[in-house]
């Protein structure tokens, strides 16, 4: 009893202040959100670098520096933007005290991203090494650190570099475990910058980026020109800008940003850029069309400037502010009143766009309307069959949705990290089902292969009972506000059928629910293939590479066991593959991936193209076999 008394005794030994780099160390989440390995585009060594270039963007919107040079050698990153350079005498404070910054003047940074002084101290704190020097009006300073611990502090000298700060830092590999930087996230995350940023040049690893018409070219390397409706819509305003189109694409693709900030989150700005965009459509048009009809297959970015936002969270991926301007306009008027003096007026002007506009919704309405009674019986069958559903193992997290509201922070940030895995068969669906965490780690089982839904219409999502499960499982049907796993999951076989029913799967989600992919939540599990032990250890090998570097380092004669399929994989084994030291690889469309052209190429007739593509990789994996 004693001793259960000590456990619970609480007083003034029980309380303990942490420094900031402590803190920050010890809970990172609270600073860039999760930690991850770099497989999603929010992972938080994408953050570390978001957070120092975020501060040359603000130099930039202020008048100083026109170009920003970003490098990655190994795994050091080095930022150098050219603005007015941090004050020498204020250097190591800037970059390792908390509530330190420029930006609490209102007056100077009244439209910055970050208003709270944290994100480069974050930087310094997670990084094994940490490394900012400062030109300013011909003298120089620098700082190294360690973990955020200040390890040298070099005198001030004389120099001929411009004006501006050169940042280099390593993300500590004991707090990020096993990342890797994946460029095509990097691509996209210093295009944005630069869209928001007209005339900004980007510069990384020798590639330049640089945008003239800001959210016009935004658009149209999202999209393919070829496949909008109409000419994009274009529209500047004192700090708003807007870009809109339509295509054949399922659901709504909308870019929203805020002080130059890209919100994949969404929030107050892109909410009401919806609710507004659909007002001034029923009033220009004189029709009560459904909201659904309006936004259905709209492309479009909206661009904010917002005088101190406040964001739901510190990696500002959702925007929470109500008001423009402190004692401003709400989010919404201000909006609204934009779009309805400078869009009616640009339908006004152009005729020839406002008949597409139309047609484009009334073809929305036809397809709902046609639609409506396949989806009602699709629902009540799902419905019914939820009851005794065994293609769903779901997880806890979801199982008790009316999770206590004290909690309900830590409820929220659990159903942020759910996943869903997706397979084929009893005995693989059985492992993982065994083996996984089964609080936020769910499973749907394929009944052998999916219907090859290219080039069908949305009606085959009701009338195909699998794809109509997975459909109310994910909770998509109508958009992705309400989808239930931040992670999609393909797990298949890594053999000819697995790859197939990959491609089926990934054509299904581009077909109808586009978003999922482009949003980053589509992933494909990475299982080992061989296992290669010896009476004192075991590796387990994800390619051919591994496998031969395993087999140096165990010596003699090891045995090696080829994996064939998930199924032989035991569940105690599998454990180790779906846990924290997860591999996945994420789903990614590249810049000039347009999706109707990608289903065309590989799920279409057969090319010349697609044959010669296909004995190309077939050489190239055969020699892997034989080598």
């Amino acid at each position: 009893m004693a001793e259960e008394k000590n456990m619970s005794e609480y007083n003034e030994a029980s309380i303990r202040s942490l420094d900031w780099k402590e803190h920050i160390r010890l809970r990172p989440g609270m600073y860039i959100g999760k930690l991850g390995d770099g497989s999603a585009p929010d992972d938080g060594i994408y953050v570390l670098i978001k957070e120092v270039i975020d501060n040359c963007i603000d130099e930039h919107t202020m008048g100083y520096g026109k170009q920003v040079e970003l490098t990655i050698e190994n795994k050091t990153v080095t930022v150098r933007d050219y603005g007015r350079g941090i004050p020498l005498g204020k250097l190591v404070d800037v970059v390792s005290k908390i509530n330190t910054g420029a930006k609490y003047d209102s007056k100077a940074f009244q439209k910055s991203v970050g208003l709270n002084g944290v994100g480069t101290k974050a930087v310094n704190a997670l990084s094994q090494y940490f490394k900012v020097t400062a030109y300013r009006d011909g003298k120089e300073r620098t700082a190294e650190f360690e973990k955020g611990e200040l390890i040298k502090e070099h005198k001030e000298t004389k120099t001929d570099e411009p004006n501006g700060t050169f940042v280099s830092f390593v993300p500590d590999e004991t707090v990020f475990r096993n990342y890797h930087f994946l460029h095509e996230y990097l691509d996209n995350q210093l295009w944005n910058y630069c869209y928001l940023n007209a005339g900004l040049a980007m510069h990384f690893n020798g590639k330049k980026y640089v945008s003239k018409n800001g959210l016009l070219d935004l658009l149209l390397r999202k999209t393919n020109p070829d496949e909008l409706r109409y000419p994009i819509v274009h529209l500047k305003g004192e700090d708003i800008e807007v870009a809109i189109s339509h295509n054949s694409d399922y659901g709504e693709d909308i870019f929203s940003f805020v002080n130059g900030q890209f919100t994949t989150q969404g929030g107050t700005h892109q909410q009401a850029f919806r609710e507004a965009y659909v007002k001034v459509i029923r009033d220009f048009y004189k029709k009560d069309y459904e909201a659904s009809d309006i936004r259905t297959s709209i492309v479009a970015a909206v661009s904010v400037r917002v005088q101190e936002p406040v964001f739901e969270s510190q990696t500002k991926t959702k925007l929470g502010s109500q008001n423009v301007y402190e004692n401003g306009p709400s989010m919404k008027k201000f909006v609204e009143e934009f779009l309805s003096k400078e869009l009616n007026n640009f339908l006004h002007r152009n005729p020839t766009v406002s008949d597409a506009l139309r047609k484009r919704i009334e073809q929305n309405e036809r397809e709902r309307k046609e639609l409506a009674g396949i989806k009602k019986l699709a629902n009540d069958r799902a419905k019914k069959a939820n009851l005794h559903n065994k293609k769903l193992r779901d997880c806890r997290v979801h199982l008790n949705e009316e999770a206590p509201q004290k909690n309900r922070e830590e409820f929220v940030a659990t159903q942020n990290n759910t996943t869903i895995f997706i397979t084929e068969g009893d005995s693989a669906s059985g492992s993982i089902t065994k083996s996984r965490s089964v609080d936020t780690q769910a499973v749907f089982s394929l009944r052998g292969k999916p219907l090859n839904s290219f080039g069908l219409t949305k009606k085959v999502v009701y009338e195909n009972e699998e794809f109509n499960l997975l459909q109310h499982a994910l909770n998509i049907e109508d958009g992705l506000e309400g989808l239930r796993y931040n992670n999609v999951v393909i797990a298949t076989d890594a053999d000819v059928d697995g790859m197939h029913i990959r491609l089926l799967m990934m054509t299904f989600f581009l077909q109808f629910f586009p978003d999922l992919v482009k949003k980053g939540h589509v992933y494909i599990l990475e299982t080992p293939l061989f296992r290669v032990r010896n009476k004192q250890e075991t590796i387990y090998c994800f390619d051919e590479e591994e496998r031969q570097i395993a087999v140096n380092k165990l010596g003699g004669k090891p045995e090696i066991t080829r994996f064939k399929g998930l199924g032989e994989i035991s569940p105690e084994e599998f454990g180790r593959f779906i846990g924290p030291q997860i591999r996945l690889q994420p789903v990614i469309l590249e810049q000039g991936d347009h999706i109707q052209n990608l289903l065309e190429y590989y799920m279409g007739k057969n090319t010349m193209e697609r044959q010669e593509f296909i004995i190309n990789n077939l050489k190239i994996e055969l020699d892997l076999v034989h080598n």
